[in-house]
């Protein structure tokens, strides 16, 4: 479709703004590797908190709310609100002891809990697997997001889309590293909300859907409305809401949502001035990622269902959109093309402000792991400041390119986010577990990693030529977590244990909560060490349910909002204010900021 000349004027300002911040980050960005990668470790909880949240505001994100909503519904996406729970326990248990550790990044964290020539190779292997290899995989699903986008909206071909985006984006996260990432990120994040914000507006009131009364009252989207899924049926209430519950939330791996803290979200904790910083911060992110952004999606998705009953309507609306592209998710893309001109401008503005938050903040972090935690630790251990942060630059060009080259091969969302899903079955009890059991080792890391693995592309590429029965995805994920967990915790109790001292370091910097390190506990008292009490488990997991209720209710309360369903509102609202008061009674037993770790 053509785009005016105050669309094109529109996006132009977007580019001069977020340039101009990067250059003015610039002026620091280059002057160490804590400065590049951390931002010197002086930033504030909100500008952190918004960081996050505009960091998961990716392109991609809206295609695959609607890519659930058309196949699933609006409960269709408790496969990712589930993930609230992993989000909560960082906030209340880890984020401080992220910040208490004084690590440059979190795979630093191995050497500091683990001992000897396997802690290495756990850091540096790490390093390339994650930093490389998860990273393109998450990175070529916001550029496929892209690659659709802008077929639909300006007729790009996904070699231009990746050629152009790619380019543009790589030179704007060289210039500020990470505290340019984060300023830019906080002046998107309202720019791609006001863009989803008002596109939901429109296509409500399109004369297709006239209104959301009416769009509510449409036959094929009534029974896609319900927030929670059939519980009499099976084969949704399973994978929905029984697996995310009981098993997904501490048993999986996925950017953004790591059991225990990891990836970006453990960069911003360490980039956060003070423990209060780093917990306020990944609070700020969890409810306004769960309560806050999905429902202008979820509106714009139903009224495509109006709109696009069917693929082959897609199809036919853009036929010079590749047909192996033309999936669910492309309909949130297609609903676009009927903004006017000049908000049409703002909303293709928002989505380059997503996808550009999302890739600059996987590059810097991705890059951080290749400078820091592979060239500085392996290649190179003496190389000077300047040295590491041109090798993080380099290292950025780099995961871009490849990132564009899988993007290419992709067709869907939903086709990524399985398949990473299922990659990291079975290893997030471990990254729960590892604070607080002294007797998790690095040999439990390497275990969980490859057979969690093997497992995924046994069932990725193998099972098929078995012969045995077709498995649903939550089968696949749910057989990947019980053969990871026992060979993993097989592997702790045949393996020998971290180094005594290595174990005692650790418990006196971090000073973790529970009965797992009472055996260090009892070995320094009988030295006469003095050790400070730890964090109180229970007293973060108080918080944690409560700050789940809390945020829960303000998701349905939106929802019920919306569907003007004025008892359910006012049971949800009383939830709400319920579980306000809990967190607030709770949280002064925390402990943020309490007494400064011991100087080793």
């Amino acid at each position: 479709m053509a785009l005016s000349s105050i669309d094109y004027a529109i996006i132009v300002a977007f580019f001069v703004i977020t340039t101009s911040i990067g250059l003015f980050a610039s002026r620091r960005a280059g002057k160490s590797f804590s400065e590049y990668f951390l931002a010197g470790g002086q930033m504030s909880w909100w500008m952190l908190g918004i960081s996050m949240v505009a960091t998961t505001f990716a392109a991609d994100t809206p295609n695959l709310v609607t890519g659930i909503v058309r196949r699933d519904g609006v409960s269709g996406n408790w496969v990712w609100w589930a993930f609230l729970l992993t989000g909560l326990l960082t906030v209340f248990v880890y984020a401080r002891l992220w910040k208490r550790s004084g690590v440059s990044t979190d795979l630093e964290f191995y050497e500091l809990r683990y001992s000897g020539k396997t802690a290495g190779f756990l850091r540096g292997f790490r390093a390339i697997y994650l930093g490389v290899v998860f990273n393109c995989l998450v990175m070529a699903n916001v550029i496929l997001a892209g690659i659709k986008l802008g077929g639909v909206l300006v007729g790009a071909t996904p070699i231009q889309v990746v050629l152009v985006t790619g380019t543009i984006t790589v030179v704007y996260t060289l210039l500020g590293g990470l505290r340019g990432v984060i300023l830019t990120d906080c002046f998107q994040f309202f720019v791609a909300m006001f863009g989803a914000i008002a596109a939901a507006y429109v296509v409500c009131n399109l004369p297709e859907v006239g209104g959301f009364t009416n769009l509510l009252q449409h036959e094929e989207v009534r029974s896609k409305t319900a927030l929670l899924p059939d519980f009499s049926d099976m084969d949704a209430l399973i994978p929905l809401i029984i697996m995310p519950f009981a098993v997904q939330w501490w048993s999986g791996w996925y950017p953004g949502s790591e059991p225990g803290g990891g990836g970006y979200v453990a960069q911003r904790m360490l980039g956060a001035r003070s423990e209060r910083d780093a917990t306020l911060a990944t609070l700020l992110f969890q409810a306004a990622h769960y309560s806050l952004r999905p429902w202008p999606w979820i509106i714009v998705a139903l009224a495509s269902i109006v709109v696009f009953p069917s693929l082959e309507s897609i199809q036919v609306a853009f036929p010079g959109v590749d047909p192996q592209l033309v999936q669910d998710d492309l309909a949130y893309p297609a609903m676009l093309t009927y903004l006017p001109s000049g908000l049409l401008g703002i909303v293709i503005a928002s989505l380059i402000a997503a996808f550009m938050s999302t890739i600059s903040t996987h590059l810097n972090w991705g890059a951080s792991y290749i400078a820091h935690d592979f060239y500085r630790r392996f290649v190179n251990p003496e190389a000077s400041e300047h040295r590491l942060v041109a090798t993080g630059r380099w290292a950025t060009v780099g995961l871009m390119i490849v990132a564009g080259a899988v993007a290419l091969m992709l067709e869907s969302a939903m086709e990524s986010f399985s398949i990473i899903l299922q990659i990291g079955a079975g290893t997030g009890l471990i990254y729960i577990l590892r604070w607080f059991w002294w007797r998790i080792n690095a040999f439990t890391e390497i275990t969980g990693m490859a057979v969690s693995l093997a497992v995924a592309m046994f069932f990725q590429f193998g099972y098929v030529h078995t012969g045995l029965p077709e498995l649903r995805s939550w089968q696949q994920l749910l057989f990947g977590v019980v053969i990871t967990t026992l060979a993993w915790m097989l592997a702790t109790i045949i393996t020998p244990p971290t180094d005594r001292e290595t174990l005692r370091k650790f418990y006196r910097k971090i000073r973790p909560g529970g009965a797992g390190w009472k055996t260090i506990r009892n070995e320094l008292a009988a030295d006469g060490v003095h050790v400070e009490t730890g964090d109180s488990i229970t007293t973060g997991l108080k918080a944690m349910m409560a700050a789940t209720f809390l945020i829960y209710s303000v998701l349905f309360s939106t929802g019920y909002l919306l569907y003007q369903s004025w008892i359910c509102l006012g049971g949800s609202l009383c939830v709400c204010v319920v579980s306000a008061v809990a967190l607030w009674q709770t949280w002064p037993s925390l402990r943020i900021d309490g007494p400064p770790s011991e100087k080793q």
